[in-house]
């Protein structure tokens, strides 16, 4: 491995002899990622991993009903938000990327991919980029990488996204995985990052970044990013049940409670609101062993309970409540 790292270290030194310093000036993101589109969601997302601390806070850019841009290698940031800028202004993925690149000194050392909300895409790769590395853009998807073990990284992601199902951040994060098994980064493996945007702007930003999840330093970022996009599946049903919640739809949020907990049942918080609906639609006594359980968790959860009846968020009288309280001394 230390032979190794000296031979990456003087390649990159022999090229920046070659190349105006200010081509180094960014963060390197040698890696490998997938741009993608959901032709029936119209969903957007960038997906990425490398040997690199934090690397989706410079390669992944993204906005609702606009596109996405990964921009990677010896990593020039100004492309992500000028590469949307582009296809704002009506330009199509390919005349963006040919803009941009013909507009770099360091253009050699790029690799970059764009896809705007009609799932047309476009990348590129520069032709000092670190072998292992290439590109593969076809409609409603871009799959590139560099500095991989092997050539065969990114066909293999082209063809696992191609034959995926499913929702847009597991088809993503299985072309990822593909890369992996292929060989992946030759250097190994840190951290990794997943980007969703809606296909169409609704005007609130809020609302239009559907899914944004990093793992910054991990021995196996892609599975701990695989766990969390479950995690993340998991609190949709726990955000809608707060929204059942709100709109004093009890049956509906016991069920989006109810089907959270399914997925984790490990987690103590699900649990825990999943009993309160139970109570808030007169089922006390199913609601009890859940109690039972958060309460031999943490007892802060019952002064969280005690408070709840004054928010209007436990519909209880005083002896259940009580009951429910010591429900873990019995």
């Amino acid at each position: 491995m230390k032979i190794l790292n000296f031979i990456i270290l003087f390649i990159i030194i022999v090229t920046m002899k070659i190349y105006p310093q200010s081509v180094y000036s960014g963060n390197l993101a040698h890696t490998y990622s997938i741009v993608a589109r959901d032709p029936v969601t119209g969903e957007m997302g960038v997906a990425v991993q490398s040997h690199w601390f934090s690397v989706g806070s410079i390669v992944s850019w993204g906005e609702a009903g606009v596109g996405v841009v990964a921009t990677q290698s010896f990593v020039n940031p100004s492309f992500g938000i000028r590469g949307l800028d582009l296809l704002k202004a009506g330009k199509s993925p390919q005349e963006a990327v040919d803009e941009l690149i013909s507009s770099d000194e360091g253009r050699d050392v790029r690799q970059l991919a764009i896809l705007d909300s009609k799932g047309r895409s476009a990348s590129y790769t520069g032709s000092k980029c670190i072998p292992e590395a290439g590109n593969i853009a076809k409609e409603n998807y871009s799959v590139q990488a560099n500095l991989m073990l092997s050539s065969n990284v990114w066909p293999a992601m082209s063809e696992t996204f191609e034959n995926s199902t499913g929702p847009l951040a597991e088809r993503m994060i299985a072309a990822l995985e593909a890369a992996q098994n292929a060989g992946g980064d030759i250097r190994g493996r840190q951290s990794a990052s997943i980007l969703i945007v809606k296909g169409e702007s609704s005007g609130k930003v809020w609302e239009d970044r559907i899914m944004d999840l990093r793992v910054e330093d991990n021995q196996d970022p892609v599975n701990e990013l695989k766990r969390l996009v479950k995690v993340y599946r998991a609190y949709e049903h726990m955000n809608k049940g707060d929204i059942a919640v709100e709109n004093k739809d009890m049956k509906l949020a016991m069920k989006e409670y109810s089907d959270a907990e399914n997925m984790f049942p490990e987690n103590t918080e699900m649990k825990f609101w999943h009993a309160v609906t139970l109570v808030n639609n007169s089922m006390t006594e199913e609601a009890l062993p859940l109690f039972k359980e958060v309460f031999s968790e943490n007892s802060n959860w019952k002064t969280l309970l005690m408070r709840l009846p004054d928010c209007g968020l436990l519909n209880t009288d005083e002896n259940t409540l009580n009951r429910i309280i010591s429900e873990d001394k019995n």
